[in-house]
């Protein structure tokens, strides 16, 4: 039990690192660029979408999909909370001072490009049937195969 824990705990951390790197070089390169801001962090969402993809990829292969999809999913929350809460600091603000929309909107922006990139790990995992559902059912079908008839 310790051992699935601490693969999404480690999960949770990298996507917060992806976004406090992504953070501190908005602070340290472009604190004044509106466009390069947007531009670091169009990329930090993108580098945390193929993560969440990459993940789930992997683990939709090894564990059945409402394991996978679970531990992705706290993962995610978690990193999340961290990366709204604690991720302003390093950036040299604070989480409510452009307001709650800006607060709420930066929750939605991270959760949906974190689903996305979930959808898209998912879907070449189940169209090449690999995920762990298609390989049971392949493995029951090859079982089946090879005993005889009863008569």
């Amino acid at each position: 039990m310790r051992q699935r824990w601490q693969w999404v705990a480690v999960l949770a951390a990298g996507l917060f690192a992806i976004n406090a790197v992504a953070r501190l070089a908005v602070r340290l390169w472009a604190h004044d660029n509106d466009a390069q801001q947007v531009r670091i962090g169009f990329v930090a969402m993108g580098a945390i979408a193929a993560a969440a993809g990459v993940v789930m990829f992997l683990w939709g292969r090894r564990y059945p999909m409402n394991r996978a999809l679970g531990d992705l999913t706290i993962a995610v929350l978690a990193a999340c909370l961290l990366s709204v809460l604690i991720g302003p600091f390093i950036s040299g603000s604070t989480p409510f001072k452009e307001g709650a929309g800006a607060f709420f909107a930066l929750i939605w922006q991270y959760l949906a490009f974190a689903a996305g990139g979930a959808v898209l790990g998912l879907i070449p995992l189940m169209a090449s049937g690999q995920d762990y559902r298609s390989r049971a059912l392949k493995r029951y079908a090859e079982r089946q195969r090879v005993r005889p008839r009863r008569p």
